[in-house]
């Protein structure tokens, strides 16, 4: 059997991403989280896990962030990334990170099932379009892109504001005060050397990182 966690903050994904999950006869869901914090709990009572379901877009602690602190403690854990971000945002980071797959939530849930069941393994889970990047990454080393060199949590907020999302809203969602996702935004400006929330969203819809509006 397949021990299996669930984090993500939406109830109603959880429950899809458990029901999925829980008609395969060799995987069992033994506990759900909608943060770090719920999730460290869970980990504390000793819930088994052989595998962790993680969204990347949770209220405080990105996934990025968990990934991070789970490889900082040298966790076990097999970590399989299921996210609403196409895998050209965040795929490469996430496996860079430490996780052992990136499936996306539009896509068929038996892949989910067998993405799980891949990691499970000890091997890793990707995609066709992953596999393709990956190769990509490989033979072209030297990105070419700027936001590239944006931290995981800029990343975010440059999606979020391309988006259409005020930073009040994006302050909400990632549980973060109001000045933080403002110093975030700034930094984003200066990095990939742009004026205002307009060009941002111009860099994002040429970069691929949100559809056009």
């Amino acid at each position: 059997m397949i021990h299996v966690l669930l984090c993500d903050d939406h109830a109603l994904i959880r429950r899809g991403i458990r029901d999925t999950l829980s008609d395969a006869p060799d995987i069992q869901v033994d506990g759900e989280a909608g943060d770090y914090g719920e999730l460290r709990n869970l980990l504390r009572e000793g819930r088994r896990c052989d595998v962790l379901v993680l969204d990347i877009n949770l209220p405080g602690r990105s996934g990025l962030d968990v990934l991070a602190a789970l490889k900082d403690e040298g966790s076990a854990i097999r970590v399989l990334v299921v996210s609403m971000y196409p895998e050209d945002q965040y795929a490469i980071r996430a496996l860079r990170a430490g996780a052992f797959g990136y499936v996306n939530k539009g896509g068929d849930p038996q892949l989910l099932v067998q993405a799980v069941r891949t990691v499970a393994q000890g091997r890793k889970y990707v995609t066709p379009e992953i596999a393709q990047m990956l190769v990509e990454s490989l033979t072209t080393p030297q990105s070419e892109n700027p936001h590239d060199k944006l931290s995981d949590r800029e990343l975010q907020t440059l999606v979020l504001i391309a988006s259409g999302k005020r930073l009040s809203d994006i302050a909400v969602e990632l549980n973060l005060s109001p000045k933080t996702v403002s110093v975030y935004r700034a930094r984003v400006l200066e990095k990939l050397q742009l004026s205002n929330n307009a060009e941002l969203t111009v860099y994002a819809i040429r970069n691929a990182l949100v559809g056009a509006q």
